[in-house]
């Protein structure tokens, strides 16, 4: 593994991978992830803000303001404008006027993005198993509860609740 190309500086003074710290391991994966990812989606003919903008709306049967979905995906708003115009132009996503106050505009999912979803969906997921697949099932409870008390504490952090 080249730490220099994680971003995090020179880590030799840590030794191995196998010495560091669990937060800088958990960074590191985070890291990688993300693209990796990407990849993926990629692979079966989506954008990545695509396909997740597209399953967010599909489990939002209500829709979603834009600015809403730009913060649930961690993109700026221009951002998502932009994915939002490519899928609507593709037909897979609509505005609709919200009904609660005709000057918002809600994202819903169209038909064509729900069949797309059930298209590509399964074998997107089929090929993320994969990459996660590497924990052995003796191990699997410890690091459930590993990642569980982490995503606690970052929701803290996030909130308030909680000082480093």
């Amino acid at each position: 593994m080249d730490s220099e190309k994680l971003g995090f500086g020179d880590l030799s003074s840590l030794g191995p991978p196998e010495n560091w710290p669990i937060g800088r391991l958990f960074g590191a994966a985070m890291r990688l992830g993300g693209p990796v990812m990407a990849k993926v989606v990629e692979k079966h003919g989506m954008s990545p803000a695509g396909f997740f903008l597209l399953r967010m709306l599909h489990n939002t049967p209500d829709g979603l303001r834009a600015g809403e979905a730009a913060r649930r995906l961690g993109v700026t708003p221009a951002t998502l404008t932009s994915v939002v115009n490519t899928l609507e132009r593709d037909g897979y996503v609509e505005r609709r006027s919200d009904p609660g106050d005709r000057r918002a505009v809600l994202l819903h999912a169209s038909e064509a993005g729900i069949a797309l979803l059930r298209d590509v969906g399964p074998d997107i997921g089929a090929d993320l198993y994969q990459l996660y697949d590497v924990v052995d099932p003796e191990d699997e409870p410890a690091v459930r509860r590993f990642l569980i008390r982490l995503i606690n504490r970052f929701e803290e952090y996030s909130k308030g609740d909680r000082e480093c």
